[in-house]
């Protein structure tokens, strides 16, 4: 251990410091270690901290998230406990030494440094000049503005001129008040599951903006603090260096980067040198650009700007450092930053912490103020505006990070008792914001249509607007085929709207792209190509009685549902067809089976503002990609009655205007019961369509007996989905249901011990 030993000379003193080395860091264990000596190796020690944080921060959650409030305001209570507010000796449980708080904090901020690199990643700067002129001038108007209004207050509550010291902090303070972090929006829109709304779209754009100025700022600000400690001939020798860095990786880093992604080609697997290459410029990039007068957590941010987001570099660097970052380390480093702060220094606030307080209030009050009122002005509602104005000044990890930077590294430009007050404002701003953004915004509150839009009530002679959704390639034939007998006619037209569905890998962004020619793409990237050419081919072939409009929805698969209801809503779309969540090989084993689409359904099912079928695909069914002259369909709906089955004859009455197409109605009656007056004038309308067969069954068994004797005669069966429904002819059956989202029917239908060779529809009305 050290000890240090001081000369007796009254000029001069001497200090020694003795080490250990090599240094202990892996304990040999209690066998041979006293228990009181554990503590002297610092791998012992650093595991000790990482379980003492992580405890502490779960057991305040489990208070807190009842309240709403987020995990990072959790985090950065646990870590002002740990610290000097709590412990007033110089080390408290965890920080044990100067060395283990070293430690520590290197781990912590070596997770923040990757942090920000893969936050690089994920962003797609061309966003900025893409997103629209309305988002580019509320990310920058949102920046300025508070910029300007803190700087003003200042000027009336400091003296500027008589302490220049003063002003520095001023500047400071003001464009750390009024920056926009993307980082932190990104994360509340995702935690809230709005980033496919319209509000998180608009929020997404005008923060990737505004952080982009931001950070211009930020450098700017480093450099007047390095020209007022340094002088200005260094202070100007900073400003080339940064500029030099700035230079080196967009010119030199970037285009070597996305060389390598264009080698690999689309849908290649990326090579480990090329991976290796991306995280050699992130580990050198925080030195590099603290060498060069760089605010030094711009270094691995600007890298990560510069890797090609997406697959398949990005993507690959997201996927395997993302859960480590996410989930460990930046808890972490939330938890260190907390401990830097001492609230005592708040007991007896002297005027100085008074007076930011107060500028960061107003500079926040006027954020939020340009932010609705720009927002309003784009004719967004005033509830919605609200939300997206409390949207703007949420504060965040990034902030937090900023705060504790400044005050280790800028010594004299962050007193402790500002720094304090910060936190304080900090965290309140995070745990007061999404819940007063999740009270004003609700995304499905626009999906409640007030018009009719199912199949029953558009009429024969009027165009059908369908939407389709594709996940996988396969899921094209089979829904061609659903397509192809329903009736193609000029006098029953169809207009279509295909959504091809892509989980979001290695960016923060969505996209939403329309393949129409007339429409400018937010992507040069083919994301749909054989999707766009298979239904373009299919809008051919039936010309003048379909016309096809393709889309792409590049997002997060717990947030699909957005994508899917808001494009049905501004289409005003009829009917939705979603693929089962489950696949079949030709031999009839299961190929895949996917619950995240199964949850997605289910979502669709409840908020979808129209009706919505979910297609089962047949097992071991050679699909045909179309009907010619010779050939036939068989379809038989199966009723019971309600507005779902009614749904299913609106339908299959529909695709008996095909005169390729066989349609049986099949009419399950229970012996006691009757039919309602809206099912019998149903019935009545569409017995002319087809073959009518009535059979009388007394519970769910005979139910099971009789459609697993006619289930080979037909290919395609439309069963309304019934849900949560049971009636006297299905009696039983809901105790051997494997998936009740598709109802008792659909779910007899689709289950394995039932034929083979035929596809399943399964049909809700309109709903909402």
């Amino acid at each position: 251990m050290g000890h240090n030993i001081m000369g007796n000379s009254s000029k001069t003193v001497e200090e020694l410091t003795c080490l250990r080395f090599p240094p202990e860091v892996i304990s040999p264990g209690l066998i041979v270690v006293k228990p009181e000596n554990l503590m002297d190796y610092s791998w012992t020690r650093l595991q000790l901290q990482i379980i003492v944080i992580f405890l502490l921060t779960q057991a305040i959650h489990c208070v807190l998230k009842h309240f709403r409030v987020s995990i990072f305001t959790s985090q950065i209570l646990a870590g002002i406990i740990l610290g000097p507010t709590v412990f007033k000796s110089p080390h408290s449980l965890i920080t044990m030494s100067e060395d283990s708080v070293a430690i520590l904090g290197t781990v912590a901020s070596f997770g923040y440094m990757l942090f920000l690199f893969l936050t690089g990643v994920k962003m797609d700067v061309s966003m900025t000049y893409r997103s629209g002129k309305k988002p580019i001038c509320i990310g920058i108007l949102t920046v300025v503005v508070p910029f300007i209004v803190c700087m003003l207050t200042f000027k009336y509550i400091l003296d500027m001129d008589q302490e220049q010291f003063m002003t520095t902090i001023a500047f400071n303070t003001a464009v750390l008040n009024s920056r926009t972090s993307f980082p932190v929006i990104y994360c509340l829109l995702n935690e809230l599951k709005l980033l496919n709304s319209e509000l998180g779209r608009v929020g997404l754009s005008a923060a990737l903006v505004g952080d982009m100025l931001s950070l211009f700022i930020l450098t700017i600000c480093q450099g007047v603090i390095a020209a007022q400690r340094l002088g200005f001939k260094i202070g100007m020798k900073h400003l080339r260096g940064a500029v030099g860095f700035i230079v080196l990786v967009l010119f030199c880093l970037g285009p070597l980067l996305k060389r390598m992604v264009r080698k690999t080609g689309e849908g290649g697997k990326i090579k480990r040198a090329y991976l290796y290459t991306a995280i050699l410029a992130f580990t050198i990039s925080h030195k590099l650009s603290e060498l060069l007068g760089v605010f030094i957590l711009v270094g691995p941010f600007l890298v990560g700007l510069v890797v090609p987001d997406g697959p398949p570099l990005g993507s690959a660097l997201v996927e395997k450092f993302d859960p480590v970052v996410s989930g460990f380390l930046m808890p972490l480093f939330a938890a260190t930053c907390g401990m830097r702060v001492d609230l005592s220094y708040l007991k007896n606030p002297s005027p100085i912490v008074k007076e930011h307080a107060l500028a960061a209030v107003v500079t926040t009050i006027a954020k939020f103020g340009i932010s609705f009122l720009l927002s309003f002005i784009c004719n967004m509602p005033t509830r919605d505006s609200l939300a997206f104005g409390f949207i703007m000044i949420n504060k965040g990890i990034v902030d937090m990070a900023t705060y504790s930077n400044i005050n280790d590294y800028v010594v004299n430009y962050m007193p402790m008792e500002i720094f304090a007050c910060m936190t304080i404002i900090i965290v309140v701003t995070a745990s007061i914001v999404p819940m007063l953004v999740k009270a004003l915004y609700d995304p499905s509150r626009k999906y409640a249509c007030y018009q009719k839009r199912s199949i029953m009530h558009c009429k024969l002679n009027e165009e059908l607007r369908m939407l389709t959704c594709i996940h996988v390639p396969a899921n094209v034939n089979s829904l061609l085929q659903i397509l192809n007998v329903t009736c193609l006619t000029r006098q029953s037209p169809i207009s279509l709207h295909v959504l091809h569905l892509i989980k979001l890998s290695g960016r923060a962004t969505p996209l939403f792209i329309s393949h129409d020619k007339n429409w400018k793409n937010l992507s040069d990237n083919s994301y749909s190509e054989n999707v766009v050419l298979a239904f373009n081919q299919f809008e051919r072939d039936n010309w003048g009685a379909v016309s096809v409009k393709v889309f792409t929805a590049v997002s997060p698969m717990n947030l699909m549902y957005e994508d899917i209801c808001n494009l049905a809503q501004h289409r005003q779309t009829s009917f939705i067809i979603l693929p089962f969540h489950r696949r079949w090989h030709v031999d009839g084993n299961i190929e895949s089976e996917d619950q995240i689409i199964r949850s997605m359904n289910n979502i669709v099912l409840e908020k979808a503002p129209c009706s919505v079928g979910i297609l089962v695909e047949g097992r071991g069914h050679v699909v045909q990609s179309s009907l010619d002259n010779s050939s036939s369909f068989s379809i038989a709906v199966i009723f019971l009655g309600g507005k779902d089955d009614e749904e299913a004859l609106a339908l299959g009455r529909r695709m008996s205007q095909n005169k390729n197409v066989k349609l049986t109605i099949i009419h399950l009656k229970a012996g006691d019961v009757s039919d309602t007056m809206q099912d019998e004038e149903m019935l009545r309308n569409v017995k002319q369509s087809g073959l009518y067969i009535e059979k009388q069954v007394n519970d769910g068994t005979e139910t099971s007996k009789f459609l697993r004797s006619i289930v080979d005669n037909y290919q395609l069966f439309i069963v309304g989905r019934r849900y949560k429904r049971e009636d006297p002819q299905t009696i039983g059956l809901h105790e051997w249901m494997e998936f009740p989202e598709i109802g008792i029917i659909g779910d007899l239908l689709s289950s394995a011990d039932f034929s083979r060779n035929n596809s399943v529809l399964i049909v809700q009305q309109q709903q909402q």
